[in-house]
């Protein structure tokens, strides 16, 4: 994530054995949520984010069992993935990427858009999601080419997803379960307006996420314990 600025969500996934995944910033051997890394940088180009990928690799992240990064649409992010974990698996937010479909949609269209959309990520195999993305580019690319056309280069990386066990989908097609984190980070940072110094900065933040790990730390993720 960068700090200060937008809050991109990111999740990296560790392989156990080599089928799970999970959220936040990490699911550990112990199926648990653990933040394990955050970044102050003024911008979220390719160069940032790698700088914060190489740290957590050096740190003992290798990525050899890395199955899965989850992410929403930064394209700093997306194209650094590759330079530092290339096997691993990109999954993108489902919940980022219908607000992107959704945002310019005439209101007239907007319930159908939406339910057409859906049916993708809905679908009950990855073949049935790309014909119900067929479908949908048939209905629509007249009245949304630009939208349809987006859709259609970032389809890969949002049906990532399928080739997980499928009662895992519904977690691992989004980034909702880390965005506990992002909210409270904004709810202590965003009244102090301004800070002494850096350090200031990076003492709030850090007292944020140890809580959570303090709090996690006894939490098991039960929907990839009953997977394993």
């Amino acid at each position: 994530m960068a700090f200060p600025g937008t809050f991109t969500e990111t999740t990296l996934a560790e392989s156990l054995p080599d089928w799970s995944a999970g959220k936040s910033l990490i699911k550990s051997p112990r199926f648990q949520l653990d933040p394990l890394a955050f970044l102050r940088s003024q911008g979220e180009s390719q160069a940032d984010w790698e700088g914060l990928l190489q740290d957590l690799y050096r740190r003992g992240l290798e990525g050899k069992h890395l199955a899965l990064i989850i992410t929403d649409g930064c394209a700093g992010l997306a194209a650094a993935i590759p330079t530092v974990y290339p096997r691993a698996r990109h999954q993108r937010c489902w919940v980022h990427k219908m607000r992107n479909i959704l945002e310019k949609v005439r209101k007239a269209d907007y319930d159908e858009v939406k339910r057409d959309a859906q049916a993708i990520y809905l679908a009950e195999s990855r073949g049935q999601a790309e014909a119900a993305f067929r479908n949908f580019r048939a209905r629509w690319r007249r009245d949304y080419p630009s939208m349809v056309r987006r859709l259609k280069r970032d389809l890969p990386e949002l049906l990532a997803f399928f080739a997980f066990p499928r009662h895992l989908w519904r977690k691992l097609r989004t980034t909702k379960v880390i965005e506990r984190c992002f909210v409270e980070v904004r709810r202590r940072t965003r009244p102090m307006v301004c800070f002494v110094n850096v350090e200031s900065v990076d003492r709030i933040i850090y007292s944020i996420f140890q809580r959570f790990n303090l709090e996690w730390k006894t939490r098991t993720l039960s929907v990839f314990t009953q997977a394993a």
